[in-house]
């Protein structure tokens, strides 16, 4: 199983529509507080529509008890950025692998892009001059691509 983490995000739908990813893929969606939003919030459960039951899907008060519960392997901590310098594609992703997004707004911080546990810092190619996709997209393309080369299983 693959896990995502999503580092303080900010808006309801996008979260949402990735606990539709996770329900359909098998991925667990890990979210760090501080949330720009509740749980309970109608945008949020309206988003995951029934699919909140069958993701795996749990809340973390902070980076270092999200991992600390994940416990990825060394290495194998992607943060995936526009500052990153390493293409989402060139790489070989293993089950137990953790792909981490900042929030919608400002993306990773500095001290979580420079923590020793992250790995890599990826980047999904765009075109010159773009600053950066949506977050639910942007998960979606590097979460199926490590689905792929696992051959979906």
């Amino acid at each position: 199983m693959f896990h995502i983490v999503l580092y303080e995000p900010e808006i309801p739908p996008n979260t949402g529509n990735l606990i539709r990813l996770c329900a359909n893929t098998g991925f667990s969606l890990h979210l760090v507080e501080p949330l720009g939003f509740s749980v309970s919030e109608k945008a949020f459960r309206r988003a995951g529509l029934d699919y909140h039951e069958a993701a795996s899907m749990q809340i973390h008060s902070n980076l270092d008890t999200a991992l600390e519960r994940i416990s990825p392997k060394a290495d194998r901590i992607f943060a995936c950025t526009t500052k990153g310098s390493t293409n989402y594609a060139e790489l070989s992703y293993e089950p137990g692998d953790v792909l981490m997004f900042g929030p919608e707004t400002r993306g990773l911080p500095d001290s979580v892009l420079n923590d020793n546990r992250v790995g890599h810092r990826l980047r999904i190619p765009m075109r010159e001059g773009s600053r950066s996709l949506n977050l639910s997209n942007a998960v979606a393309i590097i979460a199926f691509e490590a689905w792929r080369q696992n051959e979906f299983s």
